[in-house]
């Protein structure tokens, strides 16, 4: 396929997350359920007849250079794939930057999944999966997209029947949460094992029960099995994501959790009138964050998929 492909690159949710240990390569087991939402960056992609990356972004927050998680998926790919070609990657920033959201591994994937479509699908979705696992823990799954229960430290993935009928309602306050700052807070205080993980107040998160929520679109069911191993420790330093969590409750929200490692909180809203007026609301008191209402989406390998 010649020409420039168009990709939208998904931003994750966090319906569920537990964090079961660290391991002795200093990475840490984790057991989440991830969904795509129809919030995304988006990025033209071409192949280009000189070798080499050429890498532009609108976002002073996404740098265009090595350092870019775009520009290390292209140089992966075309190494790879042996193409024998540059590329030419132009990057629209709208998913917010470090918040949990993915933004930086929903955009490697895309790239991966773009190359591969403009080079005739030279490598498998398998293979993609493996190259995607060197770049970044979230990257596997953002080229799988939809609904997804990830294990290991994010490559063991399980595809779940896609989430329907029900509305996200996001808030980034203007606060920065480090996923290595979420972490120390986790082990922060323990018995000294470097393994440790606190348990939470009220248990562990109930991943068997967001499955089964996933499984049934049961929303009361994944309303009360939510939740996110991260969220007591990042709380406790930063006040502001506390109200929000409460404030998305209080203003109709089935429940209210953090993404990732933060900053990011949603909201769970089965009704539109309902978090529409949730969102009004936010923006009238917190006109300094990040808003907006999304929908569970499939990501960007069912469009490659369709190219």
């Amino acid at each position: 396929m010649n020409g420039i492909i168009e990709l939208k690159a998904c931003a994750k949710l966090n319906l569920g997350l537990d964090v079961l240990g660290k391991r002795p390569d200093g990475y840490h087991d984790i057991r989440t359920v991830m969904q795509t939402i129809d919030l995304y960056d988006e990025l033209s992609v071409q192949l280009q007849d000189e070798p080499g990356i050429r890498l532009t972004s609108d976002s002073i927050l996404a740098p265009a250079d090595e350092s870019n998680l775009v520009w290390r998926a292209a140089k992966l790919f075309l190494d790879a794939a042996a193409a024998g070609t540059g590329a030419e990657i132009h990057l629209r920033k709208k998913i917010p930057v470090a918040a949990g959201l993915a933004g930086g591994s929903t955009d490697a994937a895309a790239t991966l999944l773009g190359l591969n479509v403009l080079t005739g699908k030279k490598l498998s979705i398998q293979e993609l999966l493996r190259m995607g696992a060197k770049i970044g823990a979230d990257v596997p799954y953002c080229i799988l997209g939809g609904t997804a229960l990830a294990e290991g430290i994010g490559e063991i993935l399980t595809p779940l029947r896609l989430l329907q009928n029900c509305r996200f309602l996001l808030v980034k306050p203007p606060v920065s949460v480090s996923t290595k700052e979420a972490y120390e807070g986790l082990h922060a205080g323990f018995d000294g094992s470097e393994s440790s993980v606190p348990p939470m107040p009220g248990g562990r998160p109930d991943t068997e029960g967001v499955i089964r929520a996933v499984s049934q679109n049961d929303l009361s069911l994944l309303a009360a099995s939510m939740a996110n191993v991260f969220e007591p420790g990042i709380c406790a330093g930063y006040p502001v994501i506390t109200s929000l969590l409460e404030e998305l409750k209080e203003n109709g929200a089935l429940a209210s959790r953090m993404s990732g490692s933060g900053p990011t909180v949603f909201g769970l809203f089965d009704r539109e009138e309902t978090a529409r007026g949730a969102l009004e609301k936010i923006h009238s008191v917190h006109p300094d964050c990040f808003a907006g209402l999304y929908s569970p989406c499939e990501g960007a390998r069912k469009e490659c998929m369709s190219l």
